[in-house]
């Protein structure tokens, strides 16, 4: 069970978590993905899922979505588009815990858990609950986020949760018209997070149109468009992380 999270919101998280499933799934993984995000649930419509679960009345369990080899739960299946979740602490651990505990989730080598930025009711719940391989962590190169990894990071830490990598997304552009390369959100940050907190870093991921069309359309990049680079990091990140969900297991 591997948590993905981020310090703070808007760096892509969701996106590198979806792509990442599709790509250990595409590895011949079972995999499942949980989207504890409760108030800002993406997952859904990144992997093109418009269902709601179905309850087995013979045993209570909810049965996950499944899309692209990815089983998925995610209470984006649960409520109607547009409509707020509005929950205080409490409820938002019991979601949590029925996510866990209460989906039929099958056989599967790994679930990856989608986590919410920052350190909230929602990682608490899951440091303490959940039985968390270790976690990694996702930020762009900008200080600013960067920042913000430190107090994951020690979140982690405190909780003894093993912190298995840092990936750097919207590392780099390049332009199509001229083919320049530029570095919108500085660079070199992440590996240098990486080495101060003495963890490895799995690598940069740039930043590409295609990743935002597969995102809004529903088929993540890394299966609409395997040659670009973006792809190809998630890819060579997805190979890194098998290897240790191998050495763990």
């Amino acid at each position: 069970m591997l948590a993905i999270s981020s310090g703070k919101g808007g760096v892509g998280k969701s996106t590198i978590s979806v792509n990442l499933a599709v790509a250990l799934a595409a590895n011949g993984l079972r995999v499942g993905l949980m989207d504890t995000d409760i108030y800002g649930p993406n997952v859904p419509g990144m992997l093109g899922v418009d269902t709601k679960p179905q309850v087995d009345p013979a045993t209570g369990k909810i049965g996950p979505a499944e899309a692209h080899g990815v089983h998925i739960i995610s209470m984006g299946m649960l409520v109607d588009a547009g409509v707020p979740v509005i929950w205080r602490g409490p409820m938002l651990a019991k979601m949590i815990s029925q996510f866990l505990f209460q989906v039929d989730w099958g056989e599967l080598d790994v679930l990856l858990l989608d986590l919410p930025p920052g350190t909230g009711d929602v990682q608490i719940s899951l440091t303490q609950t959940a039985p968390l391989t270790g976690a990694l962590i996702v930020t762009t190169p900008s200080q600013l986020a960067l920042e913000d990894v430190a107090r994951g990071v020690k979140m982690f830490q405190q909780t003894e949760v093993p912190l298995l990598g840092l990936i750097e997304n919207m590392a780099s552009f390049v332009c199509p018209s001229c083919d320049g390369e530029s570095h919108p959100f500085g660079q070199g940050g992440g590996a240098a997070a990486a080495s101060g907190f003495e963890m490895p870093f799995l690598g940069s991921v740039p930043l590409e149109p295609a990743v935002r069309a597969g995102a809004d359309e529903g088929t993540p990049a890394i299966l609409a468009h395997p040659d670009t680079a973006a792809s190809k990091a998630v890819a060579q990140i997805a190979r890194q992380v098998q290897q240790q969900i191998t050495s763990a297991g």
